[in-house]
């Protein structure tokens, strides 16, 4: 992947449930990461005593973090809903000239702040809540 305007990095929230997926918030920045956890199943004999890995058994989870502005009150509303609610929905992630990554995702943080001179920001932390998809682009 070349380089690519961090703008164009786009979170989405099926807000009704429907997959119909609409922008919530101007990011000004966001960050994504896919993680799994590893099996070991190393033992006495394991050659040369090298730890040795249980190939596809390990959790995966996600997490996005992103900061920005609320893209209009309606938006501001959904997100502060989903998080003293703890609600779940479907989420979307699109990586210019990379794909779409799609699932289920839970605010585990939300932050607001905002000078005396400046609009209101968001800070937003998700964590997976299920099973991901990835579709190439």
């Amino acid at each position: 992947m070349g380089a690519q305007k961090g703008r164009d990095l786009l979170l989405k929230i099926d807000a009704t449930g429907t997959a119909s997926f609409q922008t919530v918030a101007g990011l000004r920045s966001h960050t994504i990461s896919f993680n799994a956890e590893t099996v070991d199943v190393s033992h006495q004999e394991s050659a040369g005593q090298w730890r040795e890995l249980l190939a596809g058994a390990g959790l995966k989870s996600s997490s996005i973090r992103g900061s920005g502005i609320f893209k209009d009150a309606a938006s501001d509303a959904t997100i502060r809903s989903y998080f003293f609610n703890g609600t779940i929905r479907a989420w979307q992630v699109i990586v210019p000239d990379f794909g779409t990554i799609e699932g289920p995702f839970q605010i585990a943080s939300l932050e607001m702040g905002g000078r005396h001179d400046g609009e209101v920001t968001f800070e937003l932390a998700l964590e997976s809540a299920g099973e991901l998809t990835f579709t190439a682009l």
